[in-house]
């Protein structure tokens, strides 16, 4: 009978132990094969081969007690299976953290100190663990690559304080306890692996280089968004300095061009955005901010062309490169926030900006024709690919109808936009009460009914505008009538109808609603002076002034009708009130009305409004 060793004996723990080294480094060069594999289902397979082969040798490890000789291969291994567990899963999972927990307690095991388990979180269990390893520098390589892997998961999960006091205890030496992050990643200094040492798939000090450069750009997009440009400036000049993959230079790049607009520097702001465009194949942010960068310039042509080419680039389906089976940058930073400058959403929402930029800068034969492309993807069933940009400032789907509309107007295009509207009205008008007195009913029961007839009174409004271009100057007053019936009728008090959501905002708050009923009476007035019907066209003159007391588009057309009707003496008294108006200092208020309102706007603004005035201060008299 062969003589057996017993389990528990020492050469039995180096005869597993030299076994367990070779099976992990047989598992670490399994999962490289994989990641040089071209086959993606092979890739996958390998790598989720060896992540069981790390999981099966950890608790084999795990079987034998805790010592000096057992734990540099057992926390190798640990860093091992957390690295290629959370590449597989792009994410670190909570699971990870009690895997980190494990280790560290074994450690403490190996000097009698497991009271220190967790009774100030896992970061107590980090000080004391870390307050022992002077008495084990065998275990220091492994317990850096450890801490490492518990800075990315700190990152990732925002528990900066954590991260700060662990980088703070590992550079004590070096940086006099400063809590500057990139200060105390910059400075820390991971002991290098001895030759022999088992294999790694990140060894400590490139898992430092990714910290660093995540952390840098993390910083640098905060501080962007939070206007804090020289500081941002810097962080991401760090992180562009780094361990960099060309995916994220591109959003580093497009960052340091945002910044750099902000700061009034546009030329080298352009500089960064070509180099972005030059690093990779993720365009659409570098294009939307040379967009804001040639607004800002005032460049309209190149600013449209760089939105035309946004929307070409959106369209594109890219197939990701794959990724290296190690804890890269990417993995490391935030879900992409909409609220971040480097968000360019989909192609619809790119789509949306080109058309209202076109709509603002009087282009309207191409925002009429962009407007409806969006509108296809509504009314052709394909609406679960368009999805409006976040509000503000983007509209809600009426609204969108209405700018649709209104472009076509300004297009001259004036029966498509009849159509348009005809389509929003049978999607909406329904929602609107049959009688007015259930309109306060309706009001307390639901919020949709109350904004519905804001966009349905809107609707009548570019309907009579539509039909004033087609020369059918009754079916216009008509049209303006509604309007007007409905806003009066339907306009709900702040108090009663409680906070707006974000997209309607626009739509529903007084001033606008001020300006929507003013547009609408001074377009049905301009229709009665057109039929030449002066007395009719004052009175809407005179609500409208009314109405909105400070609009000077108002004021101006009634001065003209009251001296066309020889009212001399109203028309002086009316003149002097402007002339005092415009000496005194203006509120410098800029109100945010709809896209489609400040085009509806546009239209009734007198066009020989210079013309009166020149005569009014030469003659001063009628």
């Amino acid at each position: 009978m062969a003589h057996q060793t017993p389990l528990g004996s020492s050469a039995s723990h180096v005869s597993c132990l030299d076994l367990w080294r070779e099976k992990n480094d047989q598992l670490v060069r399994q999962a490289k094969v994989a990641q040089d594999s071209s086959l993606p289902m092979r890739r996958q397979q390998l790598a989720q081969d060896a992540l069981e082969g790390l999981r099966g040798l950890l608790c084999s490890l795990r079987g034998l007690p805790a010592t000096v000789s057992v734990l540099p291969l057992e926390l190798t291994v640990i860093c091992n299976f957390i690295t290629l567990r959370a590449n597989l899963a792009q994410g670190f999972t909570e699971d990870l953290a009690q895997d980190i927990q494990q280790g560290l307690e074994r450690v403490l095991e190996t000097q009698g100190q497991l009271e220190a388990r967790l009774e100030h979180g896992l970061w107590g269990l980090w000080d004391s663990t870390l307050r022992v390893s002077s008495l084990l520098p065998e275990l220091l390589p492994a317990l850096h690559h450890l801490a490492g892997l518990q800075a990315a998961l700190w990152l990732t999960t925002n528990c900066l304080g954590d991260l700060t006091l662990l980088l703070q205890t590992l550079t004590v030496s070096q940086s006099r306890a400063s809590e500057d992050m990139l200060l105390l990643l910059k400075t820390w200094r991971p002991p290098a692996e001895e030759s022999d040492a088992p294999l790694t798939l990140q060894d400590a000090r490139g898992l430092r280089d990714v910290l660093l450069t995540a952390f840098a750009y993390r910083q640098g997009l905060q501080e962007l968004i939070t206007g804090s440009l020289p500081k941002a400036l810097s962080s991401l000049h760090e992180a562009a300095s780094g361990l960099c993959p060309r995916s994220l230079l591109v959003q580093v790049y497009t960052a340091l061009g945002t910044c750099l607009r902000k700061m009034g520097s546009p030329q080298r702001a352009l500089l960064y955005l070509v180099a972005a465009l030059k690093e990779g194949s993720t365009w659409g942010p570098p294009l939307l901010e040379a967009s804001r960068l040639y607004q800002q310039l005032g460049n309209i042509a190149a600013e449209i062309e760089s939105l035309e080419l946004l929307v070409e680039a959106l369209s594109i389906t890219r197939i990701p490169e794959a990724r290296q089976l190690l804890i890269e940058v990417e993995l490391l930073l935030p879900q992409p926030d909409p609220a971040s400058p480097l968000h360019c959403g989909t192609q619809s929402q790119a789509k949306y900006l080109l058309a209202s930029r076109c709509l603002q800068t009087g282009r309207a034969a191409d925002a009429a024709e962009h407007y409806l492309d969006l509108l296809a993807l509504l009314l052709d069933g394909s609406e679960p690919k368009f999805s409006p940009p976040p509000c503000p400032p983007g509209p809600c789907v009426p609204e969108l109808f209405l700018e649709a509309a209104a472009a076509l107007i300004q297009a001259g295009r004036a029966q498509d936009a009849l159509t348009v509207c005809e389509e929003l009205l049978s999607r909406t008008s329904f929602l609107l009460p049959k009688r007015p007195r259930l309109w306060e009913d309706a009001r307390r029961r639901t919020k949709e009914s109350p904004h519905c007839s804001h966009w349905v009174s809107a609707t009548h409004l570019l309907q009579g505008q539509a039909w004033v271009q087609l020369g059918a100057q009754k079916e216009a007053i008509s049209e303006y009538s509604r309007c007007l019936e409905l806003l009066f009728r339907a306009t709900p008090k702040d108090k009663e109808q409680g906070p707006a959501s974000s997209c309607e905002q626009g739509c529903t708050s007084d001033m606008a609603l001020q300006q929507l009923q003013t547009a609408a009476l001074i377009s049905r007035g301009l229709e009665w002076v057109a039929l030449g019907q002066d007395t009719k066209a004052l009175q809407d003159f005179l609500l409208s002034v009314q109405m909105c007391p400070g609009n000077q588009d108002a004021s101006y057309h009634l001065l003209q009708t009251l001296r066309r009707l020889d009212r001399r003496d109203e028309a002086t008294a009316l003149w002097r009130r402007l002339e005092a108006q415009t000496e005194l200092p203006q509120e410098n208020t800029a109100w945010s009305f709809p896209l489609y309102l400040e085009t509806c706007l546009g239209w009734i603004r007198p066009p020989d409004r210079e013309t009166l005035c020149e005569e009014f201060q030469t003659s001063g008299d009628l």
